[in-house]
C-alpha cells in the first residue's frame, strides 16, 4: 500500500509495527501517520557518507551496530512516536552481539544518531527532532546540514556545539579516537 492510501490518524503502535514499519518515507508521530518527503541525492550523498565513516571506525573494533535507511526508533511512548533516523550506531554494551537486530524498531538506549537536513526540513522542526532522540534515551545526536556544510552536536544537559566545515567531528564519549571533517 502506498503512502498516499494510509489511514492517517488512530494508528496503534501494534498496527504500525505490523503493517507500516516498512514503509518508505512514513514515521508514527502522536498516532498519526506522517508522510516525509524523498530528500534527493545529495541528501543520500551525505547519510551515506556518515553511515561510511561510522563503520569504518566501529566494525574493525567490533564495537556494534551502525545501521542506515530510516531506522526506527521509539522516541516517545504516550502518545507513541516512530523516528526514522538517517544513520544510528547503537553499541555491544547496549545490545549485545548476541542479541539479533530488531526487525522493526530500536527502543532506546542507542548511542547515537545521525541526521541530515533535507531540502524541507525546517531548522527548528530537526532541532525539536534531536531533542526529541535525545529525551528519548539517546547519548549524542549530530544533525548535518549539506546546504551550509555544517553539523551539530546534541547532548543531554548541554547547549548544542555547532561545528563548520573545516571543523573535526570528534565523538570522544561514544567513539574515543573517531575524528573526521565535518564537510
Amino acid at each position: 500500500m502506498s503512502a498516499a492510501l494510509l489511514p492517517k490518524t488512530g494508528v496503534t503502535e501494534e498496527e504500525f509495527l505490523q503493517h507500516y514499519v516498512h514503509e518508505d518515507g512514513i514515521e508514527l508521530i502522536d498516532g498519526e501517520l506522517v508522510s516525509t518527503s524523498m530528500p534527493g541525492p545529495e541528501h543520500g550523498q551525505v547519510c551515506g557518507n556518515a553511515y561510511f565513516y561510522l563503520r569504518e571506525w566501529v566494525k574493525p573494533r567490533s564495537m556494534g551496530r551502525v545501521v542506515t535507511n530510516d531506522s526506527f526508533i521509539r522516541t516517545r511512548i504516550d502518545p507513541v512516536r516512530y523516528r526514522g533516523a538517517d544513520v544510528c550506531y547503537v553499541s555491544y554494551s547496549t545490545l549485545p552481539i548476541e542479541i539479533p537486530t530488531p526487525k522493526t524498531a530500536f527502543i532506546p538506549p542507542l548511542e547515537l544518531v545521525v541526521e541530515v537536513r533535507s531540502p524541507n526540513d525546517s531548522l527548528s522542526e530537526l532541532t525539536a527532532k534531536a531533542w526529541e532522540y535525545i529525551e528519548a534515551g539517546v547519548q549524542v545526536v549530530v544533525v548535518f546540514d549539506p546546504h551550509s556544510t555544517s553539523a551539530a552536536i546534541f547532548r543531554s544537559g548541554e547547549f548544542p556545539q555547532r561545528l563548520k566545515s573545516t571543523d573535526e567531528l570528534i565523538l570522544p564519549d561514544i567513539l574515543p579516537g573517531f575524528s573526521v571533517m565535518v564537510a
